[in-house]
């Protein structure tokens, strides 16, 4: 595979946590008296809200590419591991699942009460897009030594999991306070934001071809 090809794809995953953080906090500064604290990203995106037009327009659309172009350079790149490629493939859904949710709005409020169709796709949309990026991050723990030879990205991966998985029940007892969901909420999917980019900056790094 064409070595400046792949970095281009390399280089989306780069830039996909830039523009996820980027991307939220315009959005968040145009919403009067929104709360990265207590609110969800989704809400950014919900019917009725400020930004209910911009939010999947400069989030979810353009990390949506982003995501896939990264998973696909990994599929391209680790012909000879299957459970890389299945990685990557992983990844390509956590791009699609980000489209769905941002194209699949939540209700006013994102309230779990009677939703409605739309919202429950969104809500499913955004379990795959959870699971897919955690199973794509599990399976280099038992690969990065071999495919990439840097043992510490193991670690990192095991690290990065096993912090989005802890969040979880702080993000469910949030739900039920009504306190601090947007600040788990955005810890959660940092943890796995790092983890992609800084799984860029290693394959930029060791110009990974094979």
């Amino acid at each position: 595979m064409n070595g400046s090809l792949n970095r281009w794809y390399y280089f989306s995953g780069l830039l996909a946590p830039i523009w996820l953080l980027l991307g939220v906090v315009i959005a968040g500064s145009l919403y009067p008296e929104y709360s990265h604290y207590n609110q969800a990203m989704s809400e950014l995106g919900a019917k009725g809200s400020p930004t209910h037009i911009l939010s999947p327009i400069i989030n979810n659309y353009p990390l949506s590419v982003l995501f896939m172009l990264f998973g696909i350079g990994i599929v391209k790149t680790f012909t000879t591991s299957k459970l890389a490629r299945i990685s990557g493939v992983l990844i390509i859904i956590h791009g699609l699942s980000s489209f769905s949710a941002g194209f699949f709005s939540c209700d006013v409020g994102c309230s779990l009460e009677s939703p409605s169709r739309e919202q429950n796709i969104h809500n499913i949309s955004g379990l795959i897009l959870f699971f897919s990026l955690l199973f794509s991050s599990l399976i280099w723990i038992f690969i990065s030594n071999r495919c990439l030879g840097v043992k510490w990205f193991g670690w990192f991966s095991l690290a990065c999991s096993l912090v989005a998985v802890a969040l979880l029940p702080l993000m469910a007892g949030a739900v039920e306070s009504g306190e601090g969901f947007g600040l788990y909420q955005r810890l959660n999917y940092g943890s796995q934001a790092l983890w992609v980019f800084v799984f860029s900056l290693i394959l930029l790094r060791l110009k990974v071809t094979s």
